[in-house]
């Protein structure tokens, strides 16, 4: 089975105060990388002050960028994607806990 994994980090490259999402596909059938990064920036732009940057996008990989404020901690960022992923347009793509 295929994961995604959380990346907490002060600072991700030239990207300080970022959560760095990793979201593969666990399905076969699931829609494409290309797709799904479409439908996530979508969906996290309701949920979430800003819109995430594009790290990475390949094959069965999507790796977001998610800014950090002083009012969106790691874990508002874990319950927006959590509930983004649970959406019938990303069945087949998750996240590791």
């Amino acid at each position: 089975m295929m994961t995604a994994q959380w990346h907490g980090c002060a600072d991700i490259g030239n990207a300080p105060g970022y959560v760095e999402v990793v979201t593969v596909r666990e399905d076969s059938a699931a829609p494409s990388a290309e797709t799904t990064v479409i439908r996530l920036l979508g969906l996290l732009a309701k949920h979430l002050r800003g819109v995430p940057e594009v790290a990475e996008v390949t094959g069965d990989l999507v790796r977001l960028w998610i800014a950090r404020d002083v009012a969106t901690t790691d874990t508002d960022i874990r319950h927006a994607v959590r509930a983004v992923l649970a959406d019938a347009a990303l069945r087949g793509w998750t996240e590791q806990r």
